[in-house]
């Protein structure tokens, strides 16, 4: 499973999710700024994580944002739909943009987690922390842990573009991650997907640890207040 990241995040990762579009990008920004407030703007944004841009693009409405991802197939189709709007392919551990660059850093639709090590994630968090100015805020953009373990869909089937798409999902054995395996009935590649089970608690140490005052814990796009059975776990952070 090491480093299944770097494979998956191509052209058929956008063809078996064509839901992550617009609309929801949207929506997710404007529950953002009707949180932290439109004025003043941040000085300065970075989407990490941004994938194929969609936040990135509605982000930038509101101020200069840079998008940075590690695939390149996601960054020239965010490039193609957005030719002006500045991208970076970087690792997301060790990110090649100064200290206190950002009023505001996104990470947005679970787009964490992905690492065979905590210490990995830790050290995604301190870069974090690094490039964002003191006053500035993270948002953190979570699956609800407790809640996947519950509901967990061991098998699903679906159409997609005409083709039949198979899932199956399963709990590893010290329950500490979510493993999924994608397969589609026209092709003989099968994809995986596999993210750490955060709790809301070990997020928020893992912020506090690196300079970072949580300031509110909502559980959807809607902004509704976290509880148990929230799909989401969203974190707006303030660095000290």
């Amino acid at each position: 499973m090491k480093d299944w990241f770097t494979n998956w995040f191509g052209k058929e990762y956008l063809d078996l999710y064509p839901h992550r579009n617009a609309v929801e990008a949207r929506k997710s920004v404007e529950m953002i700024r009707a949180t932290i407030g439109r004025d003043p703007s941040p000085s300065r944004i970075l989407d990490l994580a941004c994938g194929a841009g969609r936040h990135s693009r509605v982000l930038r409405e509101w101020a200069w944002t840079v998008g940075l991802d590690l695939s390149m197939t996601m960054l020239e189709v965010a490039r193609q739909e957005d030719a002006t709007g500045p991208y970076v392919r970087a690792d997301m551990r060790v990110l090649p943009f100064a200290t206190a660059s950002f009023g505001l850093v996104v990470n947005l639709f679970t787009s964490f987690g992905y690492f065979d090590s905590d210490a990995q994630h830790a050290t995604v968090i301190a870069e974090v922390a690094r490039v964002t100015h003191p006053g500035g805020t993270f948002v953190m953009d979570f699956l609800n842990a407790d809640a996947v373990r519950r509901t967990l869909v061991p098998v699903d089937r679906h159409i997609v573009d005409g083709k039949e798409v198979t899932q199956r999902r399963t709990i590893s054995d010290d329950g500490r991650y979510v493993e999924k395996i994608i397969a589609a009935d026209d092709c003989d590649r099968t994809y995986k997907e596999r993210v750490r089970l955060f709790s809301p608690e070990e997020l928020r140490t893992m912020l506090e640890q690196n300079g970072f005052v949580i300031r509110r814990q909502d559980g959807n796009y809607d902004g509704s207040a976290w509880t148990a059975d929230s799909p989401r776990v969203i974190l707006f952070a303030e660095r000290a």
